[in-house]
């Protein structure tokens, strides 16, 4: 088929989770509950650590980051959703398809970084704790989150470079909630193989290089502290099980979507509700209920508000 050939596709439409109304309007309730309460617990857990000084330390900051980053990765997507539940119209135009790609792997790659850069934090603070003050410095720390956002973005553009001329000429359904570069390359009216393998070798590669680099780091820690203190075991472990948690829930649907990232079944679609509803509002439910320093905190903040407003 020749290029002059080919008509121009100017928006995509989402089939979304469920064509059945009544279930539509079920996903609406639920997925605009769990927004709220991603937004809420990401804001309550990122304005503790900016307001409380005694949590102003490297893990605390890169928490923080952390939060804005699983907050701005749900709005993304579950927003778009939300308003095109509500509205029916389940549309978007070619650009901010393009655009929802572009910014959903900037997030995604700096979150794989920033997973990693908390794992070193953590094995400075266990295997190196006299030097740690010293070795994670502010600017260590705004160094390794400027290396996140910096690969992040490197890895967006790398991936649209290939993808955003990409010839359409419909069908244009695009069958999930949001866009991403498996349904992209999908509707393409060209031979795909080469692109469907660059999209295996690029986000494939780096969520399963991250989730490996992530377990031995958690090995090496473990066995570090076993040679020292088998005592200390179990207390390493319960300070890794909180990080252990969250990376397997955000890397476990990337590495189903990127390594086989064409499937037969949609399954995908459904799984990847854990990366953009539960995992977000797991995130500070974790950390926050298995860290007394950022309950004693909140209750810190939570009194001095009560103070003031008795005041007034």
């Amino acid at each position: 088929m020749k290029e002059e050939n080919y008509s121009e596709i100017s928006e995509f439409e989402f089939l979304g989770l469920s064509s059945y109304r009544p279930m539509q309007h079920l996903l609406l309730a639920l997925s605009t509950i769990l927004y709220v309460s991603i937004v809420l617990g990401n804001l309550l857990v990122g304005f503790t650590m900016t307001l409380d000084p005694y949590l102003h330390t490297p893990m605390y900051f890169f928490l923080a980051n952390l939060s804005f980053i699983d907050l701005c990765f749900s709005t993304l997507a579950v927003l778009k959703m939300i308003y095109n539940l509500y509205s029916g119209h389940r549309t978007i135009s070619f650009q901010g398809c393009v655009l929802q790609i572009f910014v959903l792997h900037v997030l995604g790659g700096s979150e794989m970084v920033l997973l990693i850069a908390m794992a070193l934090v953590r094995y400075v603070a266990i295997c190196k704790s006299l030097h740690y003050l010293t070795i994670m410095n502010p600017q260590m720390c705004i160094l390794l989150l400027s290396g996140a956002w910096l690969i992040g973005l490197i890895h967006s553009m790398a991936q649209l470079a290939f993808v955003v001329h990409l010839p359409f000429c419909g069908p244009n359904e695009i069958d999930s909630f949001y866009c991403d570069l498996p349904w992209f390359i999908k509707l393409a009216c060209t031979d795909n193989c080469t692109l469907e393998f660059m999209v295996t070798a690029n986000s494939g590669f780096i969520s399963m290089g991250t989730f490996f680099l992530l377990i031995i780091s958690y090995i090496f820690i473990l066995l570090s502290v076993w040679k020292c203190s088998s005592a200390s075991l179990s207390k390493a472990f319960s300070t890794l099980s909180a990080h252990i948690t969250v990376v397997v829930l955000f890397l476990g649907p990337c590495l189903f979507v990127y390594v086989w990232p064409f499937p037969t079944v949609p399954v995908d679609k459904f799984l990847v509700i854990l990366d953009f509803m539960i995992t977000p509002i797991l995130n500070p439910t974790i950390y926050t209920l298995r860290n007394k320093d950022i309950k004693m905190a909140m209750k810190g903040l939570s009194t001095q508000f009560m103070s003031l407003k008795n005041i007034s």
